[in-house]
Parts: C-alpha cells; sequence; structure tokens
C-alpha cells in the first residue's frame, strides 16, 4: 500500500474509471470517482425536493459540469476521511474545474506531499469519445461498465460480473456527450497550466489502444518510481 495521489484527466470515454479501478487494485489505493458519486448525490431520491440537488441533478443530466464549490465540498469531504486514514487515493473526476483544482491541490500537497502526487491525460480525439460513449453499458446492479468492442456479442442482456441488467446513463446521448467534450476542453484542460505553473508533470498517456496495454505503460512508470 502506497500513500500516493493520482489524477487521472480526460475527455469523456478516455477509460479513466478503468484505469483507476486498475491502479487502485495493483497499488493498495482508494479509487475515489467522483464522477460516480455525484451521479449517486444528484439522482438520490431521498433529495430530490432539495433545491440544491434540483439544480445539480440538471447540470449533470445536461452533460454540464457541476457547480464548483458544490463539487469540492463534496470531494474534500470524502477524499480528505481517505487521506488522514493513511491512504492513497487516485482521482478519475477530480478536479475537473479551476476552482475545484486551486482548493483540491494543495490539499493533496499538504496530505501526501508534492513528490508523492502524479499527474496523467489519457488523450482520445473527439470521435473516439463519442463513439465509446455511444455504445456505453452500464450494470444497474453493480455498476460495471462493459466494454462492448471486446464482447462478444452485439445485444448484451446480463452483466458478466453479476448477471443484472444493463442501462444507458442519460449522459451518453451524442448531444449530450458533445456537451461533456466542450466542457472538457474549455474548463477542465485550462487546470494543466495551473499544474505546471506548481512544477508538475503532466504525463500524456494515448488512450485508443485496449485498456490492459495503457495500464501497462501506468503500471511500469510506478514500478521505476
Amino acid at each position: 500500500m502506497r500513500k500516493i495521489a493520482i489524477m487521472l484527466f480526460g475527455a469523456p470515454g478516455t477509460g479513466k474509471g478503468t484505469q483507476a479501478n486498475l491502479l487502485a487494485n495493483k497499488l493498495g489505493i482508494i479509487h475515489f470517482d467522483s464522477g460516480k458519486f455525484l451521479e449517486s448525490v444528484v439522482h438520490d431520491p431521498a433529495r430530490q425536493k432539495e433545491a440544491v440537488i434540483r439544480r445539480e441533478r440538471k447540470l449533470f443530466d445536461t452533460g454540464k459540469l457541476l457547480t464548483p464549490s458544490f463539487v469540492f465540498r463534496e470531494v474534500a469531504r470524502g477524499s480528505e476521511r481517505f487521506a488522514k486514514a493513511g491512504l492513497g487515493m487516485v482521482f478519475s473526476g477530480s478536479p475537473r474545474t479551476m476552482y475545484e483544482a486551486e482548493k483540491l491541490v494543495p490539499m493533496l500537497e499538504r496530505w501526501y506531499g508534492k513528490k508523492n502526487i502524479f499527474v496523467f491525460e489519457l488523450g482520445l480525439p473527439s470521435a473516439g469519445s463519442l463513439a465509446r460513449n455511444g455504445k456505453r453499458m452500464v450494470c444497474s446492479v453493480c455498476g460495471y461498465t462493459l466494454l462492448t468492442k471486446y464482447y462478444p456479442t452485439a445485444h448484451p442482456k446480463y452483466c458478466p460480473v453479476c448477471a443484472g441488467s444493463f442501462y444507458k446513463r442519460t449522459l451518453d446521448n451524442a448531444k449530450v456527450i458533445a456537451v461533456r467534450l466542450k466542457e472538457y476542453r474549455e474548463r477542465t484542460k485550462p487546470i494543466f497550466d495551473f499544474l505546471k505553473k506548481r512544477r508538475y508533470r503532466v504525463r500524456l498517456i494515448d488512450a485508443r489502444p485496449a485498456p490492459y496495454k495503457i495500464f501497462l505503460k501506468l503500471n511500469d512508470y510506478f514500478k521505476n518510481s
């Protein structure tokens, strides 16, 4: 188990969640999936009467980034618990805006130290992002995301992990994906300049190969670091 923090950046469909899961299992750290976490928050049936939840759900379901102060508050609360327990983390959905980065990165530096923070961007052309997200299938029970490109049937019915049924997320249609790509270019990528000014190296990883090949590259880096 290593007390490190990893930030995985990338447009929708680049496989951030998949790589974060693989790294978490290999390195003995926690995958803090803020995307799924926030999705569960804004779709929580018990909270739909709250004005702030209704506001954030409308943003989420149309592909726009959630209010940065709302996101930071939720992410900071969760990640602090893991850091204070001495656990490493890999983030697959935070930070997504400059506001979040300016708040979260100094906290990570206090908890882990700069030398133990690693930054990667998974690069994928927009056409690839649209194709992957348009075919995404998610298990309604365990949350497993099916890699349809590598699955033997064109119309899968049951999750290969738990046999639950699949569903398509509200985010995964062409119109919403286009909005999400625009949000990533305009609101997330500027974070790289902020990180570089703080003397972080943002390592670009080609996200087009099969996930295991991407993971081998990432894992090689941590074996040698």
